[in-house]
């Protein structure tokens, strides 16, 4: 059975670049443009490993990510923030942080490689 992939970002362009890589690779994909939805969509959908904008709509995804982290039902999922921001151990270090981090741009073999080896961990 596919691993199931949650991505959340705004950018359109990023998220079906994103998912075609994914998919493309034998998982299964769900998007989210926003946060509002996201306890939701995990609850309803189950995925494996959640890919998460750092800049989002009404809510820093570094929140996104605290709120998850803290939250019983989710703390254990694996969370990679994607972020133009190269101050990687600044993200790793704080309370409720992610698992790992992609710096846009990234290429395809860097996605799969960071998914690949959160799902394994």
């Amino acid at each position: 059975m596919a691993k199931k992939i949650l991505i959340v970002d705004h950018n359109g362009l990023m998220t079906e670049v994103m998912s075609y890589i994914l998919i493309s690779n034998g998982y299964e994909v769900m998007t989210l443009d926003n946060a509002a939805q996201i306890f939701s969509s995990i609850r309803q959908n189950q995925p494996d490993l959640i890919i998460l904008d750092a800049v989002l709509p009404g809510i820093d995804g570094i929140d996104v990510c605290r709120l998850l982290k803290w939250n019983k039902e989710t703390q254990t999922l694996p969370v990679i923030i994607c972020t133009d921001n190269d101050d990687t151990e600044n993200y790793l270090k704080q309370e409720g942080a992610p698992n790992d981090v992609l710096h846009k741009p990234f290429g395809m073999n860097n996605l799969i490689e960071t998914v690949e080896h959160q799902l394994a961990a």
